[in-house]
């Protein structure tokens, strides 16, 4: 059930819905509630369930419930007291089902409750007409007429038979339950006789006899501790029917219509094992899949069980550029398209987000690849969404269940590790868990702990390289260099740690102290000297990156033309106009933005027309080796002169010999950075790098 429709539901069902964390605190009350308690739901969030005030019953009351709550089970059909602010009580019955998470941890309980305060007044004058019956302080007429009122009131319908199993009494709600006229009933008629009237008419399924009806009333009336007995009937209703003896001989039956209850109540189960925007299962209900799979030894000889993670590529570029309703209604695509294409005995789940799950049996291995090549094949097909035109990909990692990994959990982190392996190999890609992936998982699992420790300790510092003017070798730009100084580990290079951070969102504050600090730096540096910082495709997707850059300049006094943001050719590769709106709003104020490794990626002059760059770094690789390879002069000389004609600074990185200073600057490029001018240095070192440099050019000249 999509979240708004239940939403919608919860506003105007008679009965309520709840839910509870693991402390047994509401973290939410459906409106119903709040009508029948006479308060404000938000007055009742995050206090305990048995907080609400109660009034009697003893702890043999509630101790079956109690005992339910700690062994983490379902309990149905609970019946409790409640002190209305009017000073009057009102009866609860509410039903629930515990809730877990991934690992089988327990999250609480998600219920359904309803009013049974008009039942229990039925019941009570029930019990005391009938008590009255016994007494001769009352005059005869009074009994009937208290006994009449009992009956006319109950929302149960209810037969009285006597020692020799004769109707000897019938109210309006029973005929009215069956739908049997007022004549159809007479006292003094059997139950057996009743029984064939209810079968004739065919109101119970083909399966249940006038024989099966009467062994049942015998067997309950017998039983100890004799709850409720559940009849469905052939119109679907489900009758909630109780017995009970009479002294001196005979038996009282209720009935109850409890089809809505029961219906509700089906919600909630369904709702705690699916997600709410697909209708598709969730891990919840993947792990009891997958352990009914491994432990009743439902898959077939020769068969083994594949769990496939699957994870959407570029569906946060559709979500932030179209919005979330067209997000929803992609993932909603992308389940229609999963589910068509498994079999019958396969299991499709969402895991959360934009992250899928398969349950599938196969031969061996070859068979979860292909499966797994083919739903990114599918997966990948153009989306028409509305308006919208819409182009994702997938990335899958597959775990094989057997040789130790019979845990579902375990399966689930294998396929999990397998899915970062195949991401990391480019996307779009089927990866199969290998035992040594464990141990790449874990001393990833371990950086990311470590990276996340250094952020809220501020273990990072910032390095700076030169860019130099090719002719004078006067310094134009210092650029700034994350570096992450590790207790155990020294200093740990960007390419090691920068992944991590954007995977984990990281990323965004760090870049944003990268900012602040190297802005507060440079305003100390010589006018004529820029600050190039570079900037992570993560960072500039996120809403708040213009203010963070602005508010940077800001404190630190640094003027916005001596600013340059680098971005990469994957920043753009997501095509979306909110990251070009956020780059033409920077420059606007003056910054200046810069490609990076410019001609290594994707499509580098479809990016020069979308957007007007003022600077363009010629990735290393054009230069390596420049002084000896006749080829790369003419591809330098054609991106110099590429950035010559649209008015564009070009610079050449990874200058390491003399030979390759003097293919570029052959060649009329415009900046030079590399490592025979200088490698990165500490910010406290600036002021001698530079110094150095001005010497170096001083001579030159």
């Amino acid at each position: 059930m999509p979240a708004q429709l239940l939403e919608d539901f919860a506003q105007v069902a008679s009965d309520w819905f709840w839910e509870t964390g693991a402390d047994g605190c509401f973290t939410y009350l459906s409106p119903g509630i709040g009508r029948f308690l006479g308060r404000d739901v938000a007055d009742l969030m995050g206090r305990s369930r048995l907080a609400i005030a109660v009034n009697g019953g003893d702890e043999a009351h509630w101790k079956p419930y109690r005992e339910a709550m700690a062994r983490r089970e379902g309990f149905r059909d609970f019946d409790y007291p409640y002190s209305h602010p009017d000073g009057g009580t009102r009866w609860l019955r509410v039903s629930g089902e515990p809730r877990f998470g991934r690992g089988g941890a327990f999250e609480g309980y998600r219920g359904v409750g309803t009013d049974v305060s008009r039942e229990q007044a039925a019941r009570s004058a029930l019990s005391t007409a009938l008590a009255d019956l016994k007494s001769s302080n009352l005059r005869l007429a009074e009994q009937n007429r208290l006994f009449e009122a009992a009956l006319s009131n109950m929302v149960q319908g209810l037969c009285m038979f006597d020692a020799a199993s004769r109707l000897v009494v019938c109210n309006h709600r029973y005929r009215e339950i069956f739908g049997l006229p007022p004549e159809a009933v007479r006292f003094g008629m059997s139950q057996r006789e009743l029984c064939e009237l209810l079968v004739a008419q065919g109101w119970y399924r083909r399966e249940i006899t006038v024989d099966s009806l009467c062994e049942g009333t015998r067997l309950a009336l017998i039983a100890d501790e004799a709850g409720p007995t559940h009849r469905e009937l052939a119109d679907g209703r489900i009758l909630a029917v109780c017995y009970r003896l009479i002294e001196g001989g005979g038996w009282v039956s209720t009935f109850e219509d409890i089809t809505e209850r029961r219906r509700n109540e089906a919600r909630i189960a369904h709702m705690a094992r699916h997600d709410a925007l697909t209708d598709l299962p969730n891990r919840t209900a993947l792990r009891e899949h997958g352990i009914g799979l491994m432990g009743n030894g439902r898959v077939d000889e020769g068969q083994r069980l594949a769990l496939l993670c699957l994870d959407l590529d570029r569906f946060k570029a559709v979500n932030d550029t179209h919005g979330h309703a067209v997000g929803d209604g992609l993932l909603r695509a992308v389940a229609d398209r999963l589910r068509a294409h498994v079999r019958g005995g396969d299991l499709v789940a969402r895991l959360g987000g934009d992250e899928f799950a398969v349950l599938h049996r196969v031969a061996d291995e070859g068979g979860a690849l292909t499966l797994a090549e083919r739903l990114i094949a599918v997966v990948s097909a153009p989306y028409e969404l509305g308006i919208y035109a819409v182009e994702i990909g997938m990335s899958v990692g597959i775990a094989m269940a057997g040789a130790g990994t019979d845990d579902v959990e375990r399966l689930l982190g294998n396929a999990d590790t397998a899915l970062y392996h195949a991401k990391g190999g480019g996307r779009g890609q089927a990866c199969l868990f290998e035992a040594a992936m464990d141990e790449t998982a874990e001393a990833r699992r371990a950086l990311e702990r470590d990276l996340r420790a250094a952020v809220g300790t501020g273990a990072f510092e910032l390095h700076y390289q030169p860019l130099v003017e090719a002719g004078s070798g006067s310094v134009t730009t210092l650029e700034a260099l994350m570096r992450w100084r590790h207790p155990e580990h020294g200093l740990i290079s960007p390419a090691t740690f920068i992944p991590v951070a954007e995977e984990t969102g990281l990323i965004v504050p760090l870049g944003a102290w990268v900012l602040n600090q190297a802005t507060r730096d440079a305003a100390a540096w010589p006018a004529e000297i820029s600050l190039a910082v570079n900037v992570s495709a993560v960072q500039l997707r996120h809403r708040a990156f213009a203010q963070t850059v602005l508010l940077a300049l800001a404190a630190s006094g640094l003027r916005p033309e001596r600013l340059e943001l680098e971005i990469t050719e994957s920043v753009l590769l997501d095509d979306t106009e909110a990251n070009l709106e956020t780059l033409h709003l920077l420059r606007r104020t003056g910054i200046r933005i810069s490609m990076d490794d410019f001609g290594t990626g994707y499509s580098s002059l479809s990016y020069l027309r979308r957007f007007p760059f003022d600077k363009i770094k010629i990735d290393r690789s054009f230069v390596r080796e420049a002084g000896h390879l006749a080829e790369s002069g003419p591809i330098i000389r054609a991106l110099v002169g590429l950035g010559a004609n649209l008015g564009i600074t070009t610079v050449v990185e990874g200058i390491e010999t003399a030979d390759q200073l003097a293919a570029v600057r052959a060649e009329g490029c415009d900046e030079i950075q590399g490592f025979l001018f200088s490698p990165p240095r500490p910010a406290g070192e600036v002021a001698e790098m530079l110094a150095a440099l001005r010497g170096r050019a001083a001579e030159a000249a």
